[in-house]
């Protein structure tokens, strides 16, 4: 019986749309914004990504913090009391603790209610990584996979889902310790901007620095031509940082791929903290990470 709810979160960066299209639960994350506390909805209902960019451009600061086991507990129960089963597909282990939290609260759940399946899968995504993830879920749940068949395919794609990115302020990633003091000052001043993915363990990783903001670009479109996998048969995501005309120039050479499905969103709030205005970053499903 199809009876499971698909829940995901909202540093998945999922336009409020496909979430609405595909019917996808969304467990809004927080963030702290000049020291006002935030939770991140789908819908921006308490801050849009645009008045977020403003405010970071302005020299407001924003940070994150780990959610913690009773707001899953809490968000998860419902749809157990409803007497449907639940799969959630969760934010990288390897940029934050939450998921950890989220398998204590499944845990408890399932103790409370030993005749609903809880099934939590560490995405090692985020971003619209994490929502390609969910997007495929979903696909397979609408096509009448079991909990489990989802579950199992979904696992199965975790290590395909390539996260590629470049950044146009280093001072976001020194602030986050991914940078030092001197690499963000230098590469500042010589428009070096580095081109970083999330690898096979979900941590945020460097690969390559390109001298030019649309070199890098460029240089996102080429790591993909190289490992992209079953071509006419790829859904794109390209997520950015309230800089939607990079993000468009990057579909339009996507587009020359013959890709048929591309889908442009906003990196919100959550990671938009940590990466800052003018992050560029594509998704798809590749050879390998």
């Amino acid at each position: 019986m199809n009876d499971f709810t698909l829940i995901c979160d909202t540093n998945s960066d999922m336009p409020l749309e496909m979430v609405k299209e595909l019917e996808i639960e969304m467990l809004p994350f927080s963030f702290l914004m000049d020291g006002k506390n935030y939770l991140n909805y789908s819908d921006s209902r308490e801050l849009s990504p645009k008045d977020f960019y403003k405010a970071l451009r302005e020299g407001k600061s924003a940070s994150t913090s780990l959610v913690n086991s009773y707001t899953f507990y809490e968000f998860f129960k419902p749809y157990l009391i409803s007497g449907k089963d639940v799969l959630y597909i969760g934010f990288s282990s390897g940029l934050s603790a939450s998921f950890e939290q989220s398998q204590m609260a499944a845990k408890q759940l399932s103790e409370e209610f030993p005749d609903r399946k809880i099934i939590c899968i560490d995405s090692l995504c985020a971003s619209m990584g994490e929502a390609l993830l969910a997007y495929y879920a979903a696909l397979e749940k609408k096509n009448g996979k079991t909990i489990e068949e989802v579950a199992d395919i979904t696992r199965q794609l975790v290590p395909t889902i390539c996260h590629w990115f470049t950044v146009d302020d280093l001072q976001h990633l020194k602030r986050g310790g991914r940078v030092s003091a001197a690499t963000a000052a230098v590469g500042t001043l010589l428009s070096i901007k580095p081109i970083l993915h999330v690898d096979n363990a979900g941590k945020l990783m460097p690969k390559d620095k390109i001298r030019g903001r649309k070199k890098s670009i460029e240089e996102l479109f080429n790591i993909m031509k190289e490992n992209i996998a079953k071509l006419q048969e790829q859904t794109v995501f390209i997520s950015h940082g309230d800089c939607i005309e990079d993000a468009e120039y990057l579909k339009e050479l996507t587009m020359t791929l013959g890709v048929q499905n591309i889908v442009i969103g906003h990196i919100g709030p959550v990671i938009g903290a940590h990466s800052g205005p003018g992050t560029v970053a594509l998704f798809f499903v590749g050879k390998e990470r």
